[in-house]
């Protein structure tokens, strides 16, 4: 539990709108081992398609439906955590295809073989298309319209060696398919698509030692090594046509979207550390090597790697979790230049979440995050996004089965690259029963 609430920060992302299966499995009170809910909410979104000031900007008011149903169950030595939740998003001015459906199915299983060697996994199946719920490392920041499909699946084996020494052996894979392809591309744009620039599998191996150097301190000395695999067969461009005197112009070739591919090595240290029941530590600090070994120009990188979190109980019904990551991620920008292409980007991302209890009925949140990126390579390279994100929610508790809340988010791109830069304000209110 305690690693759920330090992750759930970055989990949620300034999208206090957004209900994540994290927040589902919390749902279901000690009664009973399972919860079903219903939320009905109106709102208004004036820029539903993240686009920049102009024609292409447009707003509307519009309605949700989202039910949702949560298992947990607790056995001996297993732990089983099951979240569904269904959404539709009806947008009351948008011309052709009102509603936006998505799908978020949360699994999280827990074992413990004996008091020394336990097993969890996690899986998190997503048919979305609001960015922060696609893919929580923001590699597009835009709104992707249609079914786009993101899974994550983690498995972590811990073992315990000694009362001091400690190993947690990891697998992690990503699925990301977007429903946008070249035959599909909105009218007047030439791609790439969607699919062509983020359609990939990610592999993430990791092996960390843990040092219990005292009950509230452990050491972390880790390694991690990921893959990423651009599965689509559209090209992200194509390389500038040569002119050859007298009048012979060669086109350019494409450039497919496996030239992106690449490995990752991790190397870490870090700590955990209690400094009370209520003030929760992690930091890992290391360097990350990433080898994209099918670019013709034999490109490498080397960069800082930072994770770090915080979660502090700082009141009865009062809770503050902050975090910062640094680390390299994929992104929808490729800008082909004479012999490269952009790679992908070097990010920093700072986020939070304060949770507070304002009276017994009335519970407050507040979660945003800033994420600074430079592109890597390609006519982009060195260029910057700058991503602002913020959520504030009012949730009142009427009874135990009935609640309303009233919410805002503010999501903003600053980009260096032209026609990307957009705002967007969304407003709901809504009524939740559960059960």
């Amino acid at each position: 539990m305690k690693n759920m609430i330090a992750s759930a920060g970055i989990i949620t992302l300034g999208a206090v709108g957004v209900q994540t299966a994290d927040a589902q499995f919390l749902a279901a009170g000690a009664e009973k081992p399972w919860s079903v809910s219903g939320t009905l909410r109106g709102f208004y979104d004036d820029n539903y398609n993240t686009q920049p000031d102009g024609p292409s900007r447009v707003d509307s008011f519009g309605f949700e439906i989202r039910p949702a149903a949560t298992l947990n169950l607790s056995l001996p030595q297993t732990t089983l955590s099951l979240s569904y939740v269904y959404d539709m998003k009806y947008y009351d001015d948008r011309p052709r295809n009102k509603a936006d459906h998505s799908h978020d199915f949360e699994v999280f299983v827990n074992h413990n073989f004996s008091p020394r060697y336990s097993l969890d996994f996690t899986d998190s199946f997503v048919i979305a298309q609001e960015p922060e719920v696609l893919d929580r490392t923001l590699s597009t920041p835009l709104r992707s319209n249609g079914n786009n499909i993101r899974n994550n699946g983690v498995f972590n084996f811990h073992a315990e060696m000694t009362e001091l020494l400690g190993f947690v052996f990891g697998y992690s894979n990503s699925f990301f398919d977007y429903e946008e392809n070249a035959g599909n591309l909105p009218l007047g744009n030439p791609g790439p698509s969607r699919s062509a620039l983020l359609d990939r599998i990610e592999h993430l191996v990791t092996l960390n030692s843990r040092w219990h150097v005292r009950p509230e301190t452990t050491g972390i000395l880790g390694y991690q090594f990921g893959a990423v695999d651009y599965i689509s067969n559209e090209s992200i461009g194509s390389t500038p046509p040569i002119f050859v005197p007298p009048a012979t112009i060669i086109p350019g070739r494409p450039i497919a979207a496996s030239t992106r591919n690449n490995y990752s090595h991790y190397l870490y240290i870090g700590v955990d550390h209690n400094f009370r029941r209520d003030l929760i530590a992690s930091a890992k600090v290391g360097g990350q090597y990433t080898d994209y070994y099918n670019d013709p120009t034999g490109k490498t990188s080397l960069n800082p790697y930072a994770d770090l979190s915080l979660s502090y109980s700082y009141m009865d019904g009062g809770t503050l979790v902050v975090g910062f990551r640094h680390s390299r991620n994929p992104t929808d920008v490729a800008t082909p230049s004479a012999n490269e292409v952009t790679q992908d980007q070097e990010s920093s991302a700072l986020y939070g979440t304060i949770v507070q209890k304002i009276t017994p009925k009335l519970t407050g949140t507040l979660t945003g995050q800033f994420q600074y990126s430079t592109f890597n390579g390609g006519a982009a390279n060195n260029q910057s996004d700058t991503i602002y994100l913020l959520g504030v929610n009012l949730a009142y508790q009427f009874t135990h089965y009935l609640s309303a809340e009233l919410g805002y988010n503010y999501d903003k791109l600053d980009s260096a690259i032209g026609a990307r830069t957009f705002d967007r304000n969304r407003v709901y209110l809504g009524v939740t029963a559960s059960y």
